[in-house]
């Protein structure tokens, strides 16, 4: 059935949904940068949705050129996930204790940790105990050393960029407790560059729209660097380390909740995996039909055969750890999520708080005004999503929530 290719482009878009299910906002993005000069292919995931320049849900390659639209403001945004020892027969049958803890280690929506996360102490308290979050015990004095390279304009951050590591973040982001179909307990959280990786992209896309070659594109916020130009110098490098900042974000993050839930149940010994981690919005230099390209994949995961990655559903679903098959088609390349079926404005119009409370039973988590727009009803049916790039990913474990953080 998949993929069908969309009509009216200049490069080829094939997509892993039908136009009926995509609003024609989101249709008109995807033409739009197919026509760029620039571009080689657009492929589409099953959660499409509509974005700010281009569309959430879809991978761009492009010949010596980036959109930074095509990354989104989120630089670096993505997953992490840790199966542990734990499973349902040792949770308690009221897990508001555990919420309450893990939202004391893990600020959340504009909130920042009032001193910079002593990375040194966590590593000697979590990293050197379990796997959780080894691969971010080393290089933080290169990584912080290196902030001094980034655009000016953000230098006044640096304070700010070093207490909103290990935070949360609002709006869809996450920290949530599953169980998989074994009854075997999860760690799942979604999350990314905070306000450094937006600040940066930002700056870099207000540039893009000054440089003359993008003087006639169909939508000004599709302006695009071009290799061997030192804006495109200074965006690559801006996006790398916001991306490895995202990464170490999520790390830091994952090791404080694994603290916390080794606190909670304190005597059980909790042991936890090697942690799962993928970005779902960033960019890749990659070799597409033999050919070196810059690859964005702004809502959509790399699944190369046989890498793991996970594909989140809303609050009070399922969730999914899956192994990529690695289908060229893709560019080797899957969903992101479940999407958003509506807007968020769209959302608090149609839904109350009773909705939320129902749509979300038994599932420990907020159940107030604040969050209906993330409820359920405004994500689409996540199954549907994994069942639509049957021929990208096999499915590792399915996921379900019991207990969801939100900022």
């Amino acid at each position: 059935m998949f993929p069908v290719e969309l009509r009216g482009t200049r490069a080829q878009t094939l997509m892993w949904a039908h136009e009926h299910e995509v609003e024609p906002a989101a249709l008109q993005q995807l033409r739009n940068i197919a026509q760029l000069e620039w571009v080689y292919g657009v492929r589409v995931m099953p959660d499409v949705h509509l974005g700010k320049g281009a569309t959430v849900g879809s991978v761009i390659a492009m010949k010596d050129a980036v959109a930074p639209a095509a990354v989104g403001v989120d630089i670096g945004c993505g997953m992490e996930a840790v199966l542990t020892s734990l499973t349902a027969a040792d949770l308690p049958d009221n897990l508001h204790s555990l919420r309450s803890r893990i939202e004391a280690a893990v600020p959340v929506g504009f909130g920042a940790h009032d001193d910079p996360v002593n990375v040194n102490r966590l590593n000697a308290e979590v990293f050197g105990q379990h796997a959780a979050g080894t691969t971010m015990r080393a290089g933080w004095e290169r990584f912080w050393k290196s902030f001094d390279t980034l655009d000016p304009a953000v230098h006044v951050r640096e304070s700010k960029a070093h207490k909103q590591m290990g935070t949360l973040g609002g709006g869809n982001h996450f920290v949530e407790v599953c169980l998989d179909t074994e009854q075997r307990v999860w760690i799942l959280l979604h999350s990314g560059s905070r306000n450094i990786g937006k600040e940066l992209a930002e700056r870099h896309m207000a540039v893009a729209r000054t440089l003359p070659h993008n003087v006639d594109l169909p939508d000004r916020d599709l302006a695009v660097f071009l290799s061997g130009t030192s804006e495109m110098d200074a965006y690559r490098r801006d996006l790398t380390w916001a991306q490895e900042y995202a990464a170490r974000n999520r790390a830091v993050m994952l090791a404080l909740v694994c603290k916390a839930v080794s606190t909670e149940f304190d005597g059980l010994a909790v042991r936890f995996e090697t942690p799962i981690s993928c970005h779902h919005n960033y960019v890749a230099e990659e070799v597409i039909d033999g050919m070196p390209m810059l690859v964005t994949r702004k809502g959509a995961v790399r699944a190369g055969a046989g890498d793991l990655a996970l594909i989140p559903g809303s609050m009070g679903t399922r969730s999914y750890v899956v192994r990529g098959k690695g289908n060229p088609a893709s560019f080797q390349s899957a969903s992101h999520g479940a999407g958003r079926r509506m807007s968020r404005n769209a959302a608090k119009r149609q839904f109350t708080v009773a909705d939320l409370v129902a749509q979300t039973e038994g599932v420990e988590s907020r159940k107030d005004a604040g969050v209906i727009d993330e409820i359920p009803a405004a994500y689409k049916d996540i199954d549907q999503v994994i069942a639509a790039q049957g021929d990208l990913v096999d499915i590792v474990a399915t996921l379900r929530q019991v207990l969801c953080v939100k900022g």
